[in-house]
């Protein structure tokens, strides 16, 4: 077991690559990396529509190299110019919803894309540290509750399908190959950086428009569904503390406690010192094909051998989310 303090003890100056430097997750292990001492080194896909809003502050500490999920010679390629000491793949389709108008691609990216990296790690340098973002989503219509790292998978999207598949694959290479590659199976952490598309954010952000007179609804899907809410910023500590220990392991990462997307409103509304039930309507186009109806982790393992416990509280979180949207809001209508 390496605890943080002796994880972050004086060595060679280390070098990670992200991929999904851009997105939230991303964005916050890239803090989290540099606040170490390490080059960061983030990788985007060539498009005209990259939103580097989420790192502007740290632009000119990381740098940015061009490779693609679905490009294997580019991966190849930019882990023998940069000669990462640890790999974060982040990357991914990470919408739900989209995944169903999207199961190809989906599973090109989410699902494929972490062998390709896999493949160009064995090829250029084995001994490197990968981490493989996997999600709760595997769990899907869950067979126990809480769910552990030993809990059957059942996805339920043909997002959570190809997460299940970039998660066995890891598990197969580290078999089957000697890497040091292991899966965080993180439970929902959101943040004020998270997409509008998903429902904390959705929720958040609209409390705020609603609070400044911007609209006066919201539709929601299924208010029923429970989730297992963290913070993102403390979730990236459990990333780089995995890849620390002497032994790849797969960990489930959660707060053990389970929220209602109705509380989600409730905590949200009230932040603003309004009623929920008179703004939030139920809409059966954000309904989901197959649902998944109650995801609540077991961090255990984490917290024995990683020492990792979150920090943020699901009220303070949303507190933070609905805040950081009522200055956004603000700012952006001269209010």
């Amino acid at each position: 077991m390496t605890s943080e303090k002796e994880a972050r003890k004086p060595m060679e100056r280390r070098r990670a690559l992200i991929t999904g430097i851009t997105g939230q997750d991303g964005s916050y292990l890239a803090e989290f990396l540099l606040d170490r001492d390490y080059d960061v080194i983030g990788v985007v896909r060539r498009t005209s529509t990259i939103n580097f809003s989420r790192i502007q502050h740290i632009q000119d500490d990381i740098e940015l190299v061009s490779a693609d999920l679905l490009d294997q010679g580019s991966l190849i390629s930019t882990i023998a110019d940069c000669r990462p000491h640890e790999i974060y793949n982040l990357a991914a389709q990470s919408f739900v919803p989209a995944s169903w108008k999207q199961p190809v691609f989906t599973g090109d990216v989410t699902a494929l894309g972490v062998t390709r990296m896999l493949e160009a790690i064995r090829a250029v340098d084995p001994t490197i540290r990968f981490y493989q973002a996997s999600s709760s989503e595997m769990f899907g219509k869950v067979r126990e509750v809480p769910q552990t790292e030993d809990t059957p998978f059942y996805p339920r999207s043909p997002y959570g399908v190809a997460k299940v598949y970039g998660h066995w694959i890891t598990v197969n290479y580290r078999e089957s190959y000697g890497l040091f590659a292991c899966s965080g199976i993180l439970f929902n952490h959101e943040s004020p950086r998270r997409g509008l598309e998903f429902v904390t954010r959705k929720v958040t952000y609209n409390a705020a428009k609603i609070k400044l007179g911007l609209a006066d609804k919201v539709a929601l899907g299924n208010l029923d569904a429970k989730r297992d809410w963290g913070f993102a910023g403390d979730y990236v500590r459990a990333m780089w503390l995995m890849l620390q220990q002497d032994h790849a392991e797969d960990y489930v990462v959660g707060t053990g406690t389970t929220h209602a997307v109705q509380e989600l409103c409730e905590v949200a509304f009230e932040c603003v010192g309004l009623d929920w039930r008179d703004y939030v309507v139920q809409d059966p186009r954000f309904m989901r094909p197959a649902e998944v109806d109650l995801l609540v982790s077991n961090p255990a393992k984490a917290r024995t051998v990683l020492g990792w416990a979150p920090d943020v509280s699901f009220p303070r979180l949303i507190q933070m989310m609905v805040e950081a949207d009522l200055a956004l809001l603000r700012q952006e209508h001269d209010l």
